[in-house]
């Protein structure tokens, strides 16, 4: 096993980003840091580092507990780190006219033409037309 390897591959490899070409990017786009340096996509990893990364716009703080360079399932991955991170803050629930709660089947006629009514204020256009 090797004792460290490229961050942008072991941000892939426990699953923080999807492709490895989006954990480049998010490298040489200034969103991940290694030890409070920032990090090029070939910035080398150790066990005991701590890796600050941006994910959809939510700051992620984790320490490198095990290296991996190959992608792993989710409970491999989770034991190769330490979330650090501050807790994700709470979803904000959309306006009364988007609401619906799941599994309440199909939008009816009326429902359907308040979220027009709403989609055209707010000049978002609906898919398909």
């Amino acid at each position: 096993m090797a004792e460290e390897t490229r961050v942008d591959r072991w941000l892939w490899a426990v699953r923080l980003y999807k492709t490895r070409s989006a954990a480049t990017e998010a490298c040489r786009g200034g969103h991940v840091r290694v030890n409070d340096e920032a990090a090029r996509p070939a910035t080398r990893v150790r066990p005991g580092d701590v890796v600050h990364a941006a994910v959809h716009g939510r700051p992620r703080v984790l320490e490198v507990v095990r290296i991996v360079e190959a992608r792993v399932g989710a409970p491999v991955a989770a034991a190769c780190l330490v979330d650090h991170s501050p807790p994700a803050p709470p979803r904000e629930r959309s306006s009364p006219v988007l609401a619906r709660e799941p599994g309440s089947g199909r939008p009816t006629k009326r429902e359907r033409r308040q979220l027009d009514r709403f989609r055209g204020a707010a000049g978002i256009r609906r898919e398909g037309r």
